[in-house]
């Protein structure tokens, strides 16, 4: 997977959870994981890359918080747009 993603989880209406993809190979798993901050985990694959962030409190998420994380592990800030799908609901 070249470009990462925002999948969200609803129930009656309103976002319950949801998970960032990020950048990796299709081989990839998840071998750890790690607190960000409340939150978010952070999960990382082989060679300790980061391959996803899981919003595990997605009423608490900013973008602020979100593109803190992110800068963090060396990756480009999210836009507005992308998180949308988290904060329309």
């Amino acid at each position: 997977m070249k470009d990462r993603y925002l999948e969200v989880t609803f129930r009656n209406g309103k976002p319950f959870a949801a998970y960032l993809h990020l950048p990796r190979g299709s081989d990839e798993r998840s071998v750890r994981s790690e607190e960000a901050e409340h939150g978010m985990v952070i999960d990382y694959g082989p060679n300790d890359h980061p391959i996803g962030i899981e919003l595990t409190a997605p009423d608490l998420v900013t973008l602020d918080r979100l593109n803190q994380v992110l800068q963090r592990l060396s990756m480009a800030p999210m836009r507005e747009e992308e998180l949308a799908p988290l904060t329309a609901a």
